[in-house]
């Protein structure tokens, strides 16, 4: 449906992808990359204030429909390097379905 959504103003906060799974279920989905599992991995990187900033988007994104469906959070984990220095044959991909929720 949307990547790279932002809210407007400084402190607000970005989603990488918003979605909706089979079931009509929003899914705002955060995706991580990191070359190695080093200092946490790519899920290391997503703490308390980055869970807070990814709802505070999506509840922007949720003031646009009358009705909002059932959402989820969802992340997306990219660990390791492809030939090109991004997600190639040589990364890990893990998705994680509800990884949080509103409530932090």
């Amino acid at each position: 449906m949307e990547r790279n959504y932002r809210t407007p103003g400084r402190g607000g906060g970005e989603i990488d992808l918003i979605m909706r799974d089979r079931d009509g279920t929003l899914v705002f989905v955060e995706v991580r990359s990191r070359a190695g599992s080093g200092f946490g991995g790519a899920g290391g990187s997503i703490g308390a204030v980055k869970q807070q900033r990814i709802v505070f988007a999506a509840r922007h994104y949720l003031m646009r429909w009358p009705s909002p469906p059932a959402c989820r959070f969802d992340v997306v984990l990219v660990e390791g390097r492809g030939d090109g220095g991004g997600a190639g044959a040589g990364a890990s991909v893990e998705w994680l379905r509800g990884a949080f929720d509103a409530g932090g």
